[in-house]
């Protein structure tokens, strides 16, 4: 017999209730990074007659790039709208790193006058490289055939000079701070010194309007940000960690539509951090959250942990091997 819309939501939200504990827990665990991902994309709300959009927000703690022996986790959020209060709140009481698109709602947590202190900023090289890889897309402008606009000369170098900083980037995953720090100072840092150079004289003979220099001005309008992966190992060159968390959210959208109401929204961010997040850690989301609601109300408060998704798997793995 098939389960009504209204008995499903009823169970999701009591499931929510049941895990709240735990997805507390696991909140404590993403916000004392050093280094969060951060990033945020749309969700239809259900409004009067139509739909709203809203948003999901995720914050990804991975600190694996930098051999960080920290269990990945992810964070959602839902807000009704994409307002820099939001990220503001979110973030409260973090004094860490974000790696982040040059979203400008997040300008409010990088004041420098913020209490408790100011998040450091830490901008995403593909957002950038996305800009000029538009312009020199060899392959789709053939398919768009004879009407395409020419392939432009300076956004393939661009393209070909950034690429360098990600094969370097490839190479030194998984090395310690120091270790990446060092590879940054003596074989990236002359990448990026060249191109910003390279980058800055050319743009000086383009007009302000030209589509090649508007994505220079995405880069060179916050250079800061963008090159401050050189002076701190932690710090990626991309921000695709969130991306990649906030990937089961578009393939969702097609599938369930809309959130109903706030409330779903709020429901849908806590579902996807639990889920996101073991996925994160190679555990089955299924298998997992069946075996923590049928087994949390017993469970006392101290031993909590041992339901967190890493933990959970490692229990299960030693027990398989006794």
């Amino acid at each position: 017999m098939p389960v009504s819309l209204s008995t499903a939501a009823d169970q999701i939200g009591h499931a929510c209730a049941v895990l709240k504990p735990l997805l507390d827990l696991m909140a404590r665990h993403v916000m004392a990074a050093e280094r969060l991902h951060g990033d945020d994309t749309t969700v239809p709300v259900l409004a009067r007659g139509k739909t709203d959009t809203g948003r999901l927000w995720v914050y990804v703690r991975d600190d694996r790039p930098f051999g960080g022996p920290a269990p990945p986790a992810a964070l959602f959020h839902y807000s009704r709208d994409r307002g820099g209060e939001h990220p503001e709140a979110h973030l409260a009481g973090y004094c860490g790193i974000l790696q982040a698109d040059a979203y400008a709602g997040y300008g409010r947590v990088y004041a420098g006058d913020r209490q408790p202190g100011p998040v450091t900023e830490a901008l995403c090289w593909a957002h950038g490289r996305r800009k000029f890889y538009e312009l020199a897309d060899i392959a789709a402008k053939a398919r768009r055939g004879r009407n395409a606009a020419p392939i432009s000369p300076l956004a393939l170098e661009a393209v070909t000079r950034i690429d360098r900083l990600f094969d370097l980037e490839r190479g030194i995953n998984g090395l310690t701070a120091e270790q990446r720090y060092i590879v940054g100072q003596e074989q990236a840092r002359p990448l990026v010194d060249e191109l910003e150079a390279w980058m800055r004289e050319a743009r000086a003979a383009m007009s302000k309007h030209a589509p090649v220099a508007k994505a220079m001005d995405y880069m060179l309008t916050r250079w800061d940000g963008v090159a401050r992966f050189l002076d701190d190992g932690r710090i990626c060159i991309t921000n695709n960690a969130a991306e990649r968390a906030l990937r089961g959210v578009a393939l969702g959208r097609k599938a369930w539509l809309f959130a109903g109401s706030d409330r779903g929204g709020r429901r849908a961010a806590a579902m996807y951090s639990l889920v996101v997040t073991a996925k994160l850690n190679d555990v089955d989301p299924q298998a997992w959250l069946a075996d923590v609601l049928a087994r949390i109300n017993a469970l006392p408060q101290t031993r909590l942990h041992e339901l967190l998704p890493w933990e959970w798997k490692t229990l299960r793995d030693s027990a398989k091997a006794a």
